[in-house]
């Protein structure tokens, strides 16, 4: 199926809908929520899910696992999507919050033959094995870190939002607490509180999720300097000791 709303199958009479759309470069699925678990592949292009409670960046050839009944929207930049609507009573091992992983060669070519099956695929057949195969395969993927969390006061969000969606090198703790009219150290206390960690090291690690859609398209050395990294090096350090991997393994 592809291009169709979920909502217009969602009680099909299958475990598992697997659904294929094309999004406009820089197209916003505004809040939603799903009533079955959604496993959500980029095939192409980064995508960026948000809830309440935090975001997770998507680059190409990765999935994120959406528990049901959990409201997000999406930000694309090019993406081409294969989406798995899984009745929540077949996954009882889904993750309870939203997760980010490594698509495998296997799970990739199982997701691109499951987007052209109809409604009412064979579960005795083919179709139906894929359908199951999918779901051994997606239990047994590895999580990746590629999101960060959002506090849930309303002042404290609202800062974090506004640096999501432009991070700046520029901005330091000094620029929070002014804008909150308090101390560094009360901005610090209360941003660690709500998220684990110091508002810089929160700042860090949006701006190194920022360089995934922009590595689609340049290199290493010009998202560093964008990003206001002195030296390649600098950035590739800095990407490798918070995701685990360097930044030139996330490239499609």
């Amino acid at each position: 199926m592809r291009n169709i709303s979920i909502d217009t199958v969602e009680d099909a009479p299958r475990d598992v809908l697997p659904v294929g759309t094309d999004y406009p470069d820089g197209f916003v699925l505004d809040w939603h929520r799903h009533r079955r678990a959604q496993f959500l592949y980029s095939a192409t292009g980064v995508m960026v899910v948000e809830t309440a409670g935090g975001a997770w960046t998507v680059p190409p050839d990765r999935a994120v696992l959406i528990p049901s009944g959990v409201r997000h929207l999406m930000r694309t930049s090019d993406v081409s999507t294969r989406s798995l609507y899984i009745e929540p009573a077949a996954v009882p091992w889904w993750p309870d919050a939203c997760t980010v992983a490594a698509v495998t060669p296997l799970l990739r070519e199982l997701l691109l033959v499951a987007v052209d099956f109809d409604t009412d695929y064979d579960l005795a057949g083919r179709a139906g094995a894929v359908a199951t195969l999918l779901l051994h395969e997606i239990a047994a993927l590895a999580p990746l870190p590629f999101h960060i969390a959002l506090p849930t006061g309303a002042d404290l969000h609202r800062l974090c939002r506004a640096y999501l969606a432009r991070p700046d090198v520029g901005v330091s703790n000094a620029h929070w607490a002014a804008e909150l009219n308090c101390s560094e150290r009360a901005l610090t206390r209360r941003f660690r509180a709500a998220t684990g960690i110091s508002p810089a090291a929160w700042r860090r690690r949006a701006r190194l999720l920022a360089a995934l859609p922009l590595l689609r398209a340049a290199t290493v050395t010009e998202v560093a300097a964008r990003l206001g990294y002195a030296t390649p090096a600098a950035f590739t350090a800095a990407f490798s000791a918070e995701f685990g991997l360097p930044p030139s393994h996330t490239r499609s």
